[in-house]
């Protein structure tokens, strides 16, 4: 009887200290997970790069005070490669000296450069992902340390105001002769286009804007190892590649170029236009 009894007491302690040691592993198990989980994730050009940060409680808090978009986080993936570095001309973060004459032209100055872009600074910081509310959230953390920025999403919005009816003019009838003429010069302007034939599909796209939008970042200064404008020697060995070949690195992405310098919205002619903007300047 005594040894039947001990039998059991040891089957039940057995069967504790198995169950602590799998709820044990359990917890291991997870704080190992956890330790081991990425700390961001990739992110490609086009793609939609999540740019809010993760919810705390089912409610985002930005450090400037908007309720719903973490500018910090941001700010941390998008500006902080120029704004922590001075890359390209951009004021630092925090720095007094070069902020102040940016602030003087106000908030609303500075939240459209960070939008539209400025200068070197293509528009969104080369995100054309992010929203306005995002952008500015991100420059509203950008800036707090150097001025006082408004509260973003906290105001109640204003009911909008009527408008007045507008009284059509009516619309007069062009004379048939016009319109005549008109289709005549259309004629001639395709049979223009036909017969200029050799005339590439970008010939007409101005290519100084976009360079300055979406190139000039790199091109101007030599970040990341790209040849800048106008240097013939940094150059001459890709334009022995041919214009092809540069036409498809600058669509494609090489190195550390990325596809059309990062603006996925760009069609391949305007980017064709820009790399011909750059390549006529070394005439």
């Amino acid at each position: 009887m005594k040894s039947s009894k001990l039998i059991m007491g040891c089957l039940a302690t057995l069967g504790m200290t198995a169950g602590v040691a799998t709820a044990q592993a359990n917890v291991d198990r997870d704080a190992i997970a956890e330790r081991l989980k990425p700390s961001g994730t990739l992110c490609l050009v086009g793609d939609d790069c999540g740019t809010a940060a993760p919810s705390n409680g089912g409610q985002e808090v930005a450090s400037n005070g908007a309720s719903d978009i973490d500018g910090g986080a941001i700010y941390n993936r998008i500006c902080m490669a120029c704004h922590e570095t001075g890359a390209a001309g951009a004021p630092i973060r925090g720095d007094e000296g070069a902020w102040s004459a940016r602030i003087e032209q106000g908030w609303d100055t500075l939240l459209d450069h960070s939008i539209n872009g400025f200068n070197a600074m293509p528009a969104r910081g080369g995100n054309p992902n992010l929203s306005d509310e995002e952008v500015a959230a991100s420059t509203a953390y950008l800036l707090e340390p150097v001025m006082d920025v408004p509260e973003l999403g906290g105001a109640a919005e204003e009911a909008p105001a009527e408008e007045a009816p507008v009284e059509e003019a009516p619309t007069e009838e062009a004379p048939a002769e016009e319109e005549v003429a008109s289709d005549d010069a259309t004629e001639e302007a395709a049979a223009e286009e036909a017969a200029d034939g050799d005339a590439p599909s970008h010939a007409g796209i101005d290519g100084e804007p976009i360079y300055n939008q979406a190139c000039m970042a790199c091109h101007m200064t030599g970040a990341a190892g790209a040849p800048i404008k106008g240097d013939a020697a940094a150059w001459g060995s890709r334009l022995e590649q041919g214009m092809e070949t540069l036409y498809d690195h600058s669509i494609n992405g090489i190195g550390a170029m990325p596809p059309k310098g990062g603006f996925a919205n760009l069609s391949d002619d305007e980017v064709k236009a820009a790399v011909d903007f750059m390549i006529d300047a070394l005439d």
